[in-house]
């Protein structure tokens, strides 16, 4: 992560908004040309961007698409936000998007504490959770969550998928 700063440009137009149903189709194609998140049915992002836009964000840079986060409120702790995915289109890659995107929807959700799940493997997303929790003074906590036998074995759903940790960043300041 520490390269996504070093390309920053100051002079390009970066827009944060909360994403609308209109982006739906445009939060899919950035999540399947990631060629690493789970890419759900494009419905489920027209959804997401309706139901769950205030606590969600794209990023534009230049009017263009380029990166997005889905997250929500969990229902039994509504100042708790999950992060589900955070996609980054290869052409703005090191640009600190990820970053500003995570900084700017913490601040605007103003929740007390963040939930994400990450595979092991998954260097980029620890560093991005891990800059958030420096940020607010604390730690990233990192606990067992879904192992790999509770997915769907390979054969039935086509692919294998790793065990999923979850991490906590708490207290988030206000």
């Amino acid at each position: 992560m520490n390269a996504e700063n070093s390309s920053a440009r100051p002079d390009e137009l970066i827009i944060l908004r909360a994403p609308t149903v209109a982006d739906g189709a445009d939060l899919w194609r950035l999540a399947k040309g990631t060629g690493v998140l789970d890419t759900n049915t494009p419905y489920a992002y027209l959804l997401w961007a309706r139901d769950f836009a205030s606590s969600s964000v794209i990023a534009e840079v230049e009017a263009e698409p380029a990166g997005f986060i889905s997250g929500y409120s969990k229902p039994s702790d509504p100042d708790t936000l999950f992060i589900w995915q955070v996609a980054v289109d290869s052409a703005f890659r090191g640009r600190g998007l990820a970053k500003k995107m995570l900084f700017e929807l913490v601040q605007r959700t103003g929740a007390s504490r963040l939930e994400t799940t990450i595979t092991a493997d998954n260097e980029a997303s620890i560093a991005l959770f891990t800059a958030l929790a420096r940020e607010h003074g604390t730690e990233l906590e990192r606990r067992s969550l879904f192992t790999e036998d509770l997915f769907p074995a390979a054969e039935e759903s086509g692919e294998t998928h790793a065990a999923e940790d979850l991490y906590i960043v708490e207290p988030l300041n206000r």
